[in-house]
């Protein structure tokens, strides 16, 4: 079901973001104070418009709290990020979304109201490093400062062979197993007989800490 999102500023992230959400047959409302940017994404995103983000009159004639989704994606200009916040918030937007340049800023977004706040590059560094670091970590998602979802590729020996009841993971390791993926074939919630063989990859949920263990359990025997 589609459901409506309002990008606010299109830059790189705010771009990429809107043709992905519109990739993805979503209503998308384009939202930028440059005329030439505006111009540019006519023609793609379901509505675009002109207005200044720090100016509470203008957002409130968009009607964006009627939006399921407001993403704030304004670049550099952390000011107007983080005005651009409190209006929508204050004007009765459910679900705000802002992109954070650094931590500093991250902390200022969450104090003023923002529901998420995300940093894109940071995160794709992060995993980027995780990837060279563990190249059987073939994807990697923090939930919070604490929990993660790790995709891990089985190439230890030590693993194969034995069912997940048999290995107790989730005891052993603080893990829940919620998918394993064969062949191509992805199965959610496997069964505790389900048996491990080289190659399988595993989707688990913890703490980052248990999860980067287990990664580096699992790859540490190689034939």
């Amino acid at each position: 079901m589609a459901e409506t999102y309002a990008v606010v500023g299109l830059g790189r992230f705010g771009s990429s973001l809107l043709e992905s959400l519109i990739s993805d047959g979503q209503e998308v409302l384009a939202i930028d104070n440059n005329t030439e940017m505006i111009q540019n994404y006519m023609g793609l995103a379901t509505h675009a418009v002109i207005a200044d983000a720090q100016d509470e009159e203008s957002l409130r004639e968009l009607d964006l709290a009627s939006f399921d989704h407001v993403i704030v994606a304004i670049g550099h200009n952390q000011q107007a990020s983080i005005l651009a916040t409190i209006i929508l918030k204050d004007i009765g937007c459910k679900h705000v979304i802002a992109k954070a340049e650094n931590n500093l800023h991250a902390r200022v977004l969450n104090k003023v109201g923002a529901d998420e706040v995300v940093r894109p590059e940071h995160e794709m560094a992060q995993q980027v490093a995780n990837r060279l670091v563990s190249p059987n970590l073939l994807n990697y998602i923090s939930l919070s400062d604490d929990y993660s979802i790790g995709e891990i590729k089985i190439t230890n020996f030590s693993f194969i062979n034995q069912s997940l009841a048999d290995l107790d993971i989730r005891s052993k390791y603080g893990l829940n197993v919620i998918a394993v993926k064969a062949h191509d074939q992805l199965s959610f919630s496997p069964e505790a007989d389900y048996v491990l063989n080289i190659g399988d990859v595993l989707t688990v949920i913890g703490t980052s800490e248990d999860v980067q263990k287990f990664d580096r359990l699992v790859s540490g025997i190689k034939q």
